[in-house]
């Protein structure tokens, strides 16, 4: 991941090879200073006489010092790749150096030295470029903590490296403090600012028992925190991964690009020797010229810019992504997303909230002589003794007016029993009650017809209310899915709920299919039906139960609030669980197909009119070297075009 290390571009970097090695391709400040040095002599030698020895010694040295790094890899890494792979394999750099000294040798030394001089530089332009793509993920690295507050057996605090942190450790968060690792608070309160993990700019107010994240950073309380996870299970770790495997894994069409290089410069080092050897038969040109031209076919015929055209542009895209927390592990699943034709989406915590609500409710309080909000109160008194989802339901949605103190039984067969005044009241399943009428039945079978769940209220086992519950849908879902189909993309919602369940669901934010009662092995199976029917497939999902399909789908995407194992198998992860990340990157993917390919035919164009011109005599090769390499850099910067915002 050091930078350094992993120097890269257009024209070499579609190799892919790691330039920390013996040859010292590590472009640091030596190949910095050489280029200036080398430019400043061939400033010098441009005011002297023309034609002189002094300015043809200087032209040369200002080739050799500027084109240090260029002519380096042209030669070493062509002889060190050719030995590796046991056959002959050459980089663009080579035709820059071959066409340099095929000048000099004519004579052209000006020409030659130019011809280094702005390619060199454009070089330098096009990694500062490339830089800028990969700086909003790679700065990620400088928020990684490494100390933390370690509260020891005797109570007194010990700073210590994270990497020595066990599960179980207790940790002292001071105001403003960087977390160490993910665990959860033990005593006080405080705001966490967690744009780190999840790119949500507004802090989140935190408590007892609440989760806290590693490279999360404390707002003015302070806390004390159990240690959950080790340092390298940690979200924070896991997001270092994906940033690792999207900076080494590039998109389809660059490996493409990058398989063909050697072939395609093969073909270049072919071509000019014959191009030289007819030149005088075809147009009467001297040897001299036709030389000459076939130096300016070596510069013409460079691929640099077609080099260039997915690599920056791929990066840009995935460092947008990773601004608005959507991570991909590689260019190509980026890529790849434009082509999906169908969206298989789990039920429960992807397209719904992942937890029930309460949707309706209905009670006869007058047959019982009793008043709605005497229901509500006994009801709210009651399931604050219960310890399930559908209790958290029912006290997020109803309020009482008084606190009654019950002494309440959870009775197998009856469920909640309590005796107030003389009464004896029940909420359970409507199917352990006998004593119901017919509007409660109605309404229950309205509700079931939705794919609700429903409790009854009852009072000396006469039902005199019902309460009906649902995982109700994400609040983005619909527009999503909106979205989707104006795409043309089919979409699917897989549950393992009952498929009444699962189309009340589907009805309400207008998906395509629904596929119920689904046993979490049959997923992937239901992903591979949608690949044979439909074509490229992509799978959002959050459970360990998804994970199959996740791996099985063309893009799996993982929502950041899910488990471990389906972040980790994913090819994505949108942080925010916000499904509207998931348009905004098929939107991106698309922007990324159409510049590459731009790109590609733009840069395509160039060579072929370079070539063209050059057969006429209608180019030198100074023009032929700014027309090449102001391709490159507009081929560049077209790329850098997706790290500005598409429109949400």
């Amino acid at each position: 991941m050091d930078t350094t290390k992993a120097h890269e571009h257009s024209c070499s970097s579609t190799k892919g090879h790691n330039h920390d090695h013996e040859t010292g391709h590590n472009h640091g400040k030596s190949p910095v200073i050489l280029f200036f040095t080398g430019f400043a002599i061939f400033i010098v030698a441009f005011f002297l006489n023309e034609g002189s020895l002094l300015q043809d010694i200087l032209f040369i040295s200002a080739m050799l010092l500027s084109g240090y790094h260029i002519i380096l890899e042209g030669i070493v890494d062509t002889i060190s790749e050719s030995k590796e792979q046991r056959k002959f394999v050459p980089n663009v750099h080579i035709l820059m150096t071959l066409a340099a000294f095929g000048a000099t040798i004519i004579g052209n030394y000006e020409e030659g030295a130019l011809l280094i001089i702005i390619f060199a530089a454009a070089h330098f332009l096009e990694e500062y470029a490339e830089g800028r793509s990969k700086r909003e993920i790679t700065n990620l690295l400088k928020m990684n903590p490494t100390e933390a507050r370690l509260i020891q057996a005797d109570g007194s605090v010990k700073t210590v490296n994270v990497a020595a942190l066990k599960i179980g450790d207790k940790l002292q968060v001071l105001n403003g403090d960087q977390i160490a690792t993910d665990g959860i608070i033990l005593s006080g309160r405080t705001s966490i600012d967690e744009s780190s993990i999840n790119g949500e700019s507004i802090p989140r107010e935190k408590t007892v028992g609440d989760e806290v994240f590693g490279s999360t950073i404390n707002g003015t309380g302070t806390f004390t925190m159990e240690v959950t996870k080790d340092s390298k299970d940690t979200v924070f770790a896991k997001i270092l991964q994906l940033v690792d495997q999207s900076q080494s894994n590039l998109s389809k069409t660059a490996t493409k690009i990058q398989k063909l290089e050697p072939y395609y410069v093969t073909i270049v080092l072919i071509v000019v020797p014959i191009f030289i050897a007819i030149g005088p038969v075809l147009f009467n040109w001297s040897w001299n010229e036709s030389f000459y031209r076939g130096m300016v076919f070596l510069i013409s015929a460079s691929p640099c810019a077609l080099a260039a055209s997915a690599v920056p542009a791929t990066l840009s895209g995935i460092s947008n992504l990773a601004k608005r927390g959507v991570l991909f592990k590689g260019g190509s699943y980026l890529a790849n997303l434009a082509t999906i034709k169908s969206v298989a989406f789990d039920k429960t915590g992807t397209l719904t909230k992942g937890k029930p609500s309460v949707t309706d409710f209905y009670f006869l309080a007058d047959r019982a002589q009793l008043t709605e909000q005497t229901c509500i109160d006994l009801i709210v008194a009651m399931e604050k003794t219960a310890n399930h989802p559908l209790a958290n339901a029912i006290l997020d949605k109803f309020k009482a007016d008084r606190v009654l103190s019950l002494t309440v039984e959870n009775e197998i067969g009856k469920g909640l029993v309590t005796k107030y005044q003389g009464d004896t009241y029940q909420i359970g399943k409507p199917e352990i009650f006998s004593l119901v009428n017919t509007q409660i039945n109605a309404h229950n079978e309205q509700y079931a017809k939705e794919g609700k769940t429903v409790v009854y209220f009852a009072k000396n086992n006469e039902v005199i209310g019902l309460i009906a519950m649902m995982d109700v849908p994400n609040e983005n879902a619909k527009t999503v899915i909106q979205y989707l189909k104006s795409q043309g993309i089919h979409t699917t919602m897989i549950t393992g709920d009952a498929e009444l369940t699962g189309q009340a669901v589907g009805r309400q934010i207008g998906i395509d299919e629904v596929v119920g009662n689904v046993l979490p092995e049959n997923k992937a199976a239901i992903i591979k039906d949608q690949q044979a029917r439909f074509g490229n497939v992509a799978m959002l999902g959050d459970g360990v139960n998804d994970a199959p399909a996740l791996v099985t789908a063309d893009i799996g995407v993982a929502m950041g609030d899910g488990t471990d194992i389906a972040i980790d198998v994913a090819d994505a992860v949108l942080m925010q669980n916000d499904l509207t990340k998931f348009s905004y990157a098929h939107k991106v993917s698309k922007r990324l197909d159409r510049v590459v390919w731009q790109n590609i035919i733009f840069s395509m164009f160039i060579v072929v009119a370079l070539i063209t011109l050059n057969i006429l005599g209608k180019m030198d090769i100074t023009i032929g070297v700014i027309a090449h390499e102001g391709s490159t850099l507009l081929v560049i910067f077209n790329g850098l075009r997706l790290l500005i915002p598409s429109k949400e």
